[in-house]
This record gives structure tokens, C-alpha cells and sequence, in this order.
């Protein structure tokens, strides 16, 4: 399944909730926000259709986010439907790793290959002060917990939002040189428009980090997955990985579609354009009918993006779907 510029579609990340059970700063206010009703979301069964339609024209690699996926009850028998649709490769899960403990060896049997654990510090303060709640010693509970399950990969992900500071990150990425995980700094990415002077690059970041461990060698590359770039440590048991998503945008080699709890998929991070699916899943399309609808819709998938919110592209006839209005609606 290619679009217009010839880049293979391949990846699915799927929002299966809106909801979070924490307020990080830089992703929703504290007072949270107005959650979707339980009939505005696709239900599982919903949702597994989509990923069957989607995995006939080429879909291997599925992700569940949210929001908080594992709020969402029951979500391992989502997942167990889903790694069982032929033609899925890959089943990830991304969290804040706060449920983990409970959960993690149920998503390993239901068939989930890894997870990626959002951890912005290991102090316990400033985690509280940047999520607005103390469950820094759960979160890490909740990786001791994915690192005793049999994922094929555990990921800490660690974001350099405008009030992060270096001993947030650098304290994160010791967790690289204790366990064999990849810690992965990700440029944050300003979702409602904000100004982006104050942020920390990939860059700035890569600096200060060799001055503390000294030169990083490239490692393996986990190629045709994600945009991450990785390196290698002295005596490291896991990778540093950096994605630079907005100083060095990676468009061109975009392989991702996104499908929102509310069933739009979404042909770009940034932009609020796509194909409402919802009506059609709720309306009596066939398969045929949803998956016609799909290829249409993916030929309109933008070149790249501008580095903010843009509601249509100039020039573009996709349809605008369900404004976003900030990472926690779509999962990253």
C-alpha cells in the first residue's frame, strides 16, 4: 500500500482511548480534558475490523496507544484479536507503565511483542511536578514488570519538551546502561501551535550526552520500523536512540497511518486530515467499501509537514476530520 510519493504504508498505530491517568505538561491541562462518551469511541470489534482491512492491503506492524491505553478495560483480548489477523508481524504497546505491573504479563499472552514505557525523569519530584502525579515508583515497577515478560523489545521513551531539563534526560538514559533498553530522547513536537524556541533539540541533547558518557558509535538500526537513530555507549547494555522530529523531519521515509479512539484515520501527525471512518463502520459498509475508501483516502497523504497544526493542506481534497487539539487524542 503506497501513497502518491511512493512511500510503503505499512505501520498502524490505533488510539484506543482519550483518557490518561496522568496530566503531563506537555501534552493536556491539568484539569484534563472533555473525555469522549463511551458510543463516540470504536468499540474492539470496530477496531479489529479496521486492522483486518487494513492488513489485507498491506499493514504488518500495529501499535495501541492512547491516551492511556491499558485505562481502556480488557485491552489484551483487543490485542490477542489483533496479533491473531493475518499478515500482523508486529504488536506494540505504548504506555506510561503505571499499570503495568498488573498487566504486563497478560499483554506478553495475548500476544504483544513490546512496549514502549514513557519516563521523562527518574526523580521523583520532578516526575510529579511534570505528569501532576507521584507514580514515578510505579512506572518503574512497570518496567521491571516488561522486562520480566517475554517482550521482544522494551522501550523507554523520554520527551525534551521546553521545561525538560538536562538531568531529567541524562538520568533516563542511565536506565540504557543498567538494563538492555532502548531509551529513545524524542523532540517534542507542538501539537496546538506552541513556539518551539525554548525545546531542546536532538542535537543539543547528543552533545551533552557524549560530554557525560563520552562518544557514542552508531549501533544497529531497527530498519523499516520507526524513525529512530541509535547509538552505542561504553558499556551500555541498551541503546540511545534520538528522534528528531522536528529539526530533522523524517517525511520522507513516513510509513505510518493513524486510526483516533473516534475512527478517523488520520494521514498525518500534524495535519487534521483524513477519512472519517466511523460513519461507514456504522452505516452498513462492506469491507470492499471501507477499504476503496481507505486506498482513495491514502493518495492525499501529504508530502510533509509544516511543523504545526495545519486543518487542510494547501491544494489538498482530503476530507478534515476530528481536530486533535494535542497528543493525548492520538498517541504520538
Amino acid at each position: 500500500m503506497n501513497d502518491a510519493y511512493g512511500r510503503r504504508l505499512h505501520y498502524l498505530r490505533v488510539s484506543v482511548t482519550d483518557r490518561c491517568n496522568l496530566r503531563c505538561r506537555y501534552c493536556m491541562p491539568e484539569s484534563g480534558v472533555v473525555s469522549f462518551s463511551h458510543e463516540d469511541i470504536l468499540s474492539y470489534d470496530e477496531i479489529v475490523r479496521v486492522v483486518r482491512i487494513l492488513a489485507n492491503l498491506g499493514v504488518d506492524r500495529v501499535r495501541l496507544t492512547g491516551g492511556e491505553p491499558l485505562v481502556r478495560k480488557g485491552v489484551q483480548y483487543l490485542a490477542a484479536d489483533i496479533k491473531a489477523i493475518p499478515n500482523i508481524r508486529f504488536l506494540g504497546l505504548t504506555t506510561n507503565g503505571v499499570y503495568l505491573p498488573e498487566m504486563a504479563s497478560k499483554l506478553a499472552a495475548a500476544g504483544v511483542d513490546g512496549v514502549n514505557i514513557s519516563i521523562d525523569t527518574l526523580d521523583r519530584k520532578r516526575y510529579e511536578e511534570i505528569t501532576r502525579r507521584d507514580a514515578l515508583p510505579q512506572a518503574l515497577d512497570g518496567l521491571s514488570a516488561a522486562l520480566k515478560a517475554p517482550f521482544s523489545s522494551v522501550k523507554v521513551n523520554c520527551v525534551l519538551f521546553p521545561r525538560s531539563l538536562p538531568e531529567d534526560w541524562l538520568s533516563v538514559i542511565s536506565l540504557a546502561k543498567k538494563y538492555p533498553v532502548d531509551v529513545r530522547l524524542i523532540e517534542w513536537m507542538p501539537m496546538t501551535g506552541e513556539s518551539i524556541e525554548d525545546a531542546v533539540t536532538a542535537d543539543e541533547a547528543f552533545e551533552i550526552i557524549e560530554k557525560v558518557y563520552g562518544v557514542l558509535q552508531p549501533a544497529r538500526q531497527n530498519v523499516g520500523a520507526g524513525p529512530a537513530r541509535y547509538w552505542q555507549a561504553s558499556d551500555f547494555k541498551g541503546r540511545i536512540g534520538i528522534i528528531q522530529a522536528m529539526s530533522h523531519n523524517f517525511c520522507n521515509e513516513c510509513n505510518r497511518l493513524r486510526l483516533t479512539a473516534t475512527g478517523d484515520l488520520k494521514l498525518c501527525l500534524f495535519y487534521d486530515i483524513g477519512i472519517a471512518l466511523k460513519p461507514m463502520l456504522r452505516g452498513g459498509a462492506s469491507d470492499e467499501q471501507l477499504a476503496e475508501a481507505i486506498l482513495e483516502a491514502i493518495k492525499h497523504k501529504p508530502r510533509q509537514h509544516a511543523g504545526k497544526p495545519m486543518v487542510l493542506e494547501e491544494g489538498g481534497i482530503c476530507s478534515v476530520i476530528e481536530p486533535t487539539s494535542g497528543m493525548h487524542k492520538i498517541g504520538g
